[in-house]
């Protein structure tokens, strides 16, 4: 096998005609990787995106072959997966205010041309769950940055562009009915998609994760305030009371409580989205 390209967070290896997609325990916040691991996050991470996989396969199929033909020592953490043709635009749902499109409605401004209504407060439900896609910088090649529609259609053409945002916001609907029944809030999410060989779109990288997505405790989630974050805003939250860090490389070390208060939050979101106990 060889190594293709090591990510923030997974490693890409050719093996013939098809992709071995390995999740490391690396975490990474603000496009930096942080130097301190997170225990069992890449199984968890890999065997949470298998589970939605399963769950949206009648909204858009995706890249996995197995989820077992894959070496021993990577076993829990690999994906078998076909290559695909990855578009370079970061597909994003919002259905609540917060993050980066919270301090842009404070500002006055459309979150990636989408115009709001007054009088919204922060982690306020959105009318309608919006699609805010930005750029997809690679490592090390700067931050992704907000693009309007119009922006994602110069990029990729209109028909693709349509079905991005087709796709985007029927993920993140089917996957918020879902969370929903088992008390959590999506409040937004992230998918990367790529097209097969034979033209079809279809999912790649991860789905629904603590890292892809804004995870609230329902029954903690009151507009106007910051809910319990079940996703690695906790770790961006921590890192903003550091003093002696400005967000780029290196990272700082995170220290063992933090990391255990993580891992508990990536194993709370699997369980109680499953329904199994983390092993």
């Amino acid at each position: 096998m060889e190594l293709l390209h090591s990510g923030k967070v997974r490693d890409v290896y050719a093996d013939g005609e098809e992709l071995l997609l390995v999740t490391s325990d690396r975490i990474s916040i603000y496009d930096v990787i942080l130097p301190t691991p997170i225990p069992d996050k890449g199984k968890i991470l890999t065997q949470l995106s298998l589970w939605w996989f399963e769950q949206l396969a009648d909204v858009i199929p995706n890249h996995v072959i197995s989820s077992t033909d894959v070496p021993a020592e990577w076993q829990g953490r690999a994906i078998r997966c076909e290559r695909l043709d990855m578009v370079m635009v970061e597909c994003i749902a919002r259905g609540y205010l917060a993050g980066s499109g919270l301090r842009d409605y404070q500002a006055g401004r459309p979150i990636s041309g989408n115009a709001l209504p007054p009088g919204l407060v922060e982690s306020s439900k959105l009318p309608e769950p919006i699609f805010t896609p930005s750029t997809k910088e690679p490592v090390g090649g700067g931050h992704d940055e907000p693009i309007t529609f119009e922006q994602t259609v110069e990029r990729v053409g209109t028909e693709l562009a349509e079905e991005l945002r087709r796709v985007t916001l029927e993920v993140y609907r089917r996957g918020s009915e879902v969370a929903a029944a088992k008390g959590i809030v999506i409040a937004d999410t992230k998918i990367e998609v790529g097209l097969a060989k034979d033209g079809t779109l279809k999912l790649g990288d991860e789905l629904l994760t603590p890292d892809s997505s804004r995870f609230w405790s329902a029954d903690e989630w009151t507009p106007g305030s910051v809910p319990r974050y079940l996703d690695k805003q906790f770790l961006r939250d921590w890192s903003g009371q550091l003093t002696d860090w400005d967000r780029t490389a290196p990272g700082p070390e995170i220290p063992d409580e933090v990391v255990e208060a993580t891992r508990n939050r990536y194993v709370e979101v699997y369980e109680r989205l499953t329904g199994e106990t983390w092993k």
